[in-house]
């Protein structure tokens, strides 16, 4: 029965309309999106332009239920610590992480030269995920939501291994500056 039609108390069936289609009410209607932080997970939801979503970087194994609730709970921590809006300090943190330059190997007469290239807004924002994402993967601590808020708390601040990172990467591409004629 479509949503509009339902009457209140009664319950809303939501069917399978087939192979890859999502669950949606007889209606053609989507159900509401969950209310914390919705904004982040959805492709396109977020100010950032981000084509990766953070719950999709952080998932292993198809478990995007379980990375949802990793980058919940970071956010919880990140709130209750900070006392800011999370997805501010998040936004910082992918702003500090987010390279201007990268370095590709391109191959002239036989001998493979590093050369700098500028990083498209969306790649920057998918290599500063990535990085943090690993970022917190390795450090020590008890959970990966609380390392995972950690990195973004220190990405922040700008300091912390995915910092680093983006400096590595700009020092490299500062360093093959003279290989910069051969980009196409």
């Amino acid at each position: 029965m479509p949503l509009a039609a339902a009457k209140e108390g009664e319950e809303v069936v939501w069917g399978h309309l087939g192979a890859g289609a999502p669950q949606t009410p007889a209606g053609g209607l989507r159900p509401p999106a969950p209310p914390a932080y919705s904004g982040v997970e959805r492709r396109g939801g977020s100010s950032l332009g981000t084509p990766q979503t953070p719950a999709g970087g952080l998932l292993l194994s198809g478990k995007r239920s379980l990375a949802e609730r990793i980058l919940y709970d970071a956010f919880t921590a990140i709130e209750v610590r900070q006392k800011r809006p999370p997805l501010d300090v998040f936004e910082q943190a992918l702003k500090n992480a987010t390279p201007t330059v990268e370095v590709k190997p391109r191959r002239v007469g036989g001998s493979t030269y590093q050369v700098p290239v500028d990083v498209r807004r969306d790649r920057g924002n998918t290599l500063a995920m990535r990085w943090l994402i690993k970022s917190a993967r390795a450090r020590t601590g008890h959970s990966m939501s609380e390392k995972l808020a950690n990195e973004l708390m220190d990405a922040a601040a700008g300091q912390g291994a995915t910092i680093k990172k983006r400096e590595e990467t700009h020092k490299m591409a500062e360093s093959n500056k003279a290989f910069a004629h051969y980009r196409w």
